[in-house]
């Protein structure tokens, strides 16, 4: 598996259970297991949930699933 479908997984996997929509950068990171420290990890690459804040606009929101996070963050994180 390649690391941007690697990450994609993970994130999908750590907002399991989470209910959506999602309508705030804030809501999101408390939706993730250890909030901004939640961080997914593959082949070397280290991506943190806090460092989604840096990738995501406030036009992105609401969320209606953690596909569509997923989607959004790997994309524009260059993976």
């Amino acid at each position: 598996m390649k690391v941007k479908e690697e990450i994609h997984a993970q994130i999908v996997g750590a907002l399991a259970g989470t209910k959506f929509p999602i309508k705030t950068p804030e809501a999101l990171l408390a939706a993730f297991p250890q909030g901004a420290e939640t961080t997914c990890k593959a082949d070397g690459v280290e991506l943190k949930a806090g460092d989604a804040g840096k990738v995501l606009k406030p036009d992105d929101f609401p969320f209606k699933s953690a596909k569509e996070v997923a989607d959004v963050i790997v994309e524009r994180a260059g993976l």
